[in-house]
């Protein structure tokens, strides 16, 4: 039995409860405008947002948090909670990763009491940093020594398990239709694993436009069902 296993199977569960189901990344904003109304536009959204998005944001800085922590540099961690504020246009992401975050931090500080995790949360709670979901998710991967290939296959299946659920809530789609999408989308995580394991800083914050455009029209919808 390979304990690190069942912690990733914890860690990267999407039931687990840190709110994620409150947030749809813009794609309600999608389905409202009739951008994303079948299979094929959900599909077409999952795969975008997970290789022009995700890809470039947050993917990369659970890979670099979790080379951070293994290398001891936390001045590095500081940077990286700054770069992903910056990258995170709409107002209601930077909210919605900051949320998530705490809430990831505070189920597993009360269960692996790491001294990486504590000072990053400390360094929250005293505004010195603004603390991220990704961030949290690379540190607490490292601390209970997850590799990093499988802590970045675990966070993309959290995300991607993430879009279709709403996909299938909004459009809606069947919960067949939603896992035959989910399966389909194995060689897509693989290769975007590989490209992340060891990311160009350079091209963090590179993506579509249009998600960001998306998410921030989604803060004036008349009704709404997400938070995000």
């Amino acid at each position: 039995m390979n304990p690190a296993l069942i912690r990733l199977l914890q860690l990267s569960d999407p039931a687990l409860p840190v709110g994620g189901f409150s947030h749809s990344a813009g794609l309600e904003t999608y389905v409202q405008l009739g951008i994303v109304k079948d299979a094929v536009t959900a599909e077409a959204f999952v795969r975008g947002m997970l290789s022009q998005n995700i890809h470039f944001t947050d993917a990369a800085v659970v890979s670099l948090a979790h080379d951070a922590i293994t290398t001891r540099q936390y001045d590095e961690i500081k940077y990286l909670d700054d770069l992903c504020t910056a990258v995170k246009l709409p107002k209601e992401m930077r909210q919605a990763s900051q949320k998530l975050g705490a809430r990831l931090i505070k189920i597993f500080q009360a269960v692996c009491n790491n001294d990486w995790l504590n000072r990053y949360a400390a360094a929250i709670q005293t505004k010195q940093l603004t603390g991220h979901y990704c961030i949290a998710f690379g540190i607490i991967a490292c601390a209970l020594q997850i590799p990093k290939a499988d802590a970045l296959t675990g966070f993309y299946y959290n995300a991607a398990t993430g879009f279709i659920t709403n996909s299938v809530k909004l459009i809606p789609l069947s919960q067949q239709v939603g896992q035959e999408l989910l399966f389909s989308l194995q060689p897509l995580i693989t290769q975007l694993v590989q490209n992340n394991e060891q990311p160009d800083k350079e091209m963090i914050g590179v993506c579509c436009p249009g998600f960001d455009i998306r998410s921030m029209q989604h803060e004036q919808l008349y009704s709404r069902l997400y938070m995000s």
